[in-house]
């Protein structure tokens, strides 16, 4: 539904009977003219009547609550012995002034001594009057929003939020003079809002028009449904018969411009009413402009089925689209089959490491498709029988979603599929032996793993710190787990399909130094080499293995254009919904360094001296720096990377800096006030300060990358929404609003020198925040790194 869509019941369509909640009684209550004051102290005991008024008329009989003697607070649990004597009494309408159905905490304001009139208008009003109302009445009414979904969540304001209003609550309640009672009350909620309508003829009553001219607000039920009128001309317009004259129809100018700003939404745009007639008009001449299928076959009105015939026919003679456009066709917005199997015909095209590049996403577009066999599941089976990486990776991605109790049958059949080809192959593509060896050295790789979760396990139940932890897994894989350090057959690495490893070296391996005890481990490989892999036992690596993909992608983008920003995306494999491989880099944080060095620059002269260079190192190597910090200041700003801090940002010893840890991306992030880019101090001071000649060079690697990413934005929109229906935590929490915050990254709206002002000014404002000159919400960004 769209923010500017509003939906609604009418009151007559819903027969259900009035239904609200007594919730308690606040205030203080009314002494008793007769209560002797030598008598025994006693609380009162109460009932709330409430009644049904149409016109100022009873309308069925009243509804009493059982009574309750709480004290000072009462609130109606339990049933008492019954015993009269009036409060007080209160109206309130069921319809608000726009004649919606009221819904939420009603809190209203008893008359003392009175029965509520049930007339309108009334003497007995519930809703207090506006020259009455103070702080208490304008924080309930946020709090009613806030619990009704209008006013977002965000748990650590909601915190000191509440707290403070509580605050609030006891020093109006403690004023002397404030001695009104209040009942309050909790009308029940359905998914759209109720308009009052009564049955038959609409009888709404307009509301009287003031002498200020101001807006009456009158709800039409009949929005959201087809207009007959419309629909024909619609249907006229796209006749077969009109097929002849449309093969020979030219856009105008006018037209022309209007068609080329369309063929530039972005895939996440939909098309309005003469957008898609636009397009479907002039079909059979958009037909050698590539870019235009996607946007046309989204005009198609696919339930006629002689404009889905034509339609079909069409898109087979249409100028080949490209890969990147062949992805948003397996989106959940196409869901015709013979589209879907057209998309995965151009992804025949890719080479086999481009089509790793999307092998994650190609693997979730499978929840998308309307069989289990589907064209998709057997191409990407058929890719992986002739290239044992992708035939690895695609057996751990469906391996992973297996836990998806909605789609395991739909993973589990391409699984099957995998195996049952694999198997069959008379010999490996490399002359690795047949193909039932190929799979077994597949499934090795998960009985590998399954050890490595059993090893975790047991280390945490060991007592003492990270060294006796350490002792103990040498002892292990050096004695009950020896199996482990010399494989029977090699395995191919999970993280790394094309490396065969033969077993772990156990003076190497150590455990790191956290609360889930992760292990570092170090394989002998068949070539005589050594490779080192991090194992999890506790943490989704699933998103961090989304954002790595997504860094590789970019890395591979930008090096398409010549521009090697030394980045690191080191690989992380989830092998499960809690557990997961990931390539050790060796690397120091920043935390570190700047504890035993105090500065990135002492650090990078201890690897790279040279008296003549910058600062004291090595040109190449203070480039590299620079270039690296450009290419993750870059990229974590379009992923909306979040909880960054000095613990998180590595550096290796030839002056590559890369980021770690993503739990939080598209924005989120646990700190309070982000700034818009992830830049430290101390990475800027490496580069001679915010006036310093490599510090603008950082700025101009920055603006070059963002616009070389940015001609790449359908793609990288397209990969997240195929994520669309993934468990990844960011994405899954709400995928539409995630992919909308990617877009705005894009500054879509803006050409390339526009855009180089823009983020020069994004950069300039990050920096400033961190040295002296701060305004108070600099002063907030800068608090960040703290």
């Amino acid at each position: 539904m769209s923010g500017k869509e509003f939906r609604f019941f009418l009151s007559c369509d819903i027969n259900l009977p009035v239904t609200f909640r007594v919730e308690r009684l606040q205030g203080p209550l009314p002494s008793s003219p007769t209560k002797s004051p030598n008598s025994e102290e006693r609380n009162a005991e109460l009932y709330v009547e409430c009644a049904f008024y149409i016109d100022g008329a009873p309308f069925g009989l009243p509804i009493r609550t059982r009574l309750e003697s709480g004290g000072a607070s009462y609130c109606w649990n339990e049933l008492i012995t019954m015993n009269e004597g009036l409060i007080g009494g209160a109206t309130i309408l069921l319809f608000n002034n726009k004649m919606q159905l009221k819904t939420g905490k009603q809190k209203l304001r008893l008359w003392p001594g009175k029965e509520a009139d049930g007339s309108f208008p009334t003497t007995t009003p519930g809703k207090v009057p506006k020259h009455e109302r103070g702080e208490l009445e304008r924080l309930e009414k946020l709090v009613n929003k806030y619990e009704r979904g209008q006013i977002q969540c965000v748990d650590w304001l909601d915190r000191l939020t509440f707290k403070a209003m509580e605050k609030i609550k006891e020093r109006e309640n403690s004023k002397s003079g404030n001695s009104s009672l209040y009942l309050v009350v909790d009308f029940c909620s359905l998914e759209h809002r109720v308009v009052f309508q009564e049955s038959g003829a609409n009888f709404l009553l307009p509301s009287p028009i003031a002498s200020t001219n101001e807006l009456v607000t009158v709800w039409d039920p009949e929005i959201g449904k087809i207009n007959p009128s419309e629909h024909k001309q619609l249907k006229l317009a796209r006749s077969l018969t009109r097929g002849i004259i449309d093969r020979d129809l030219k856009p105008s100018i006018n037209e022309r411009k209007s068609i080329q700003r369309i063929l530039k939404y972005p895939p996440t745009r939909i098309l309005n009413g003469d957008e898609r007639q636009l397009l479907w008009k002039f079909r059979f001449s958009l037909m050698s402009e590539k870019r235009a299928l996607t946007k046309f076959l989204r005009c198609v009105e696919w339930s006629d089925v002689q404009e889905a015939k034509q339609a079909l026919e069409l898109m087979n003679k249409w100028e080949m689209i490209d890969v990147c456009d062949a992805l948003e066709l397996l989106s959940p917005v196409f869901e015709r089959e013979e589209v879907r199997a057209y998309a995965v015909s151009v992804l025949e095209r890719a080479d086999d490491e481009e089509l790793q590049c999307y092998l994650l996403q190609l693997v979730q577009a499978l929840r998308f498709e309307r069989s289990d066999k589907s064209c998709l599941s057997q191409f990407l089976v058929k890719r992986s029988l002739n290239n044992i990486e992708l035939g690895s990776f695609l057996r751990w991605y469906v391996a992973v979603e297996l836990y998806d109790p909605t789609y395991a049958k739909r993973f589990y059949s391409t699984y099957e599929m995998l195996e049952e080809n694999m198997v069959k192959l008379a010999a490996g593509p490399s002359g690795d032996g047949d193909g039932f060896k190929l799979w077994q050295s597949l499934v090795r790789q998960t009985e590998l793993t399954a050890q490595l979760c059993s090893i975790t396990k047991d280390l945490r139940n060991v007592r003492g710190n990270t060294q006796k932890k350490t002792e103990k897994l040498r002892q292990l894989l050096s004695g009950l787990l020896s199996e482990l350090t010399y494989f029977e057959e090699p395995i191919r690495s999970p993280v790394a399909p094309g490396v065969l490893i033969t077993g772990i070296v156990p003076s190497e391996s150590t455990i790191f130094k956290s609360a889930l005890h992760p292990l570092r481990l170090t394989f002998r490989t068949q070539n005589g080499g050594t490779c080192r892999v991090i194992f999890k036992k506790g943490d989704d690596l699933r998103q961090d293995q989304l954002v790595v993909q997504m860094v590789s992608l970019m890395d591979r983008l930008l090096k398409l254009e010549n521009l090697d920003l030394h980045l690191t995306p080191y690989k992380v494999l989830a092998t499960g919904q809690d557990e997961g491989m990931l390539e050790f880099i060796p690397s120091r944080s920043l935390a570190q360094i700047l504890q035993e060095h105090r500065s990135i620059i002492n650090y990078l002269q201890k690897f790279h001296p040279d008296e003549h260079g910058p600062f004291g190192i090595t040109a190449s190597c203070l480039e590299t720096f620079i270039k690296s910090c450009a290419g993750y200041s870059v990229i974590t700003y379009i992923l909306g990377v979040g909880d960054r801090h000095l613990d998180n940002l590595l550096l290796t010893d030839d002056g590559r800096l890369f980021h770690v840890d993503f739990g939080f991306i598209l924005g989120r992030d646990p700190k309070h006030f982000p700034p818009p880019m992830k830049l430290c101090k101390e990475m800027v001071e490496a580069m001679g300060g915010a006036e310093s000649l490599y510090y603008t060079r950082f700025k101009s690697y920055c603006c070059e990358a963002y616009n070389i990413i940015r001609k790449s934005s359908n793609l990288i929109l397209n990969l997240f929404h195929l994520m669309a229906g993934s468990n990844i935590p960011d994405i899954a929490s709400d995928p539409e609003k995630g992919i909308l915050k990617l877009q705005e990254k894009f500054r879509l709206d803006m050409d390339d020198e526009a855009c180089i002002h823009f983020f020069q000014d994004l950069i300039n404002e990050s920096v400033s925040a961190l040295f002296p000159q701060m305004v108070e919400t600099i002063h907030r960004w800068a608090q960040y790194w703290r």
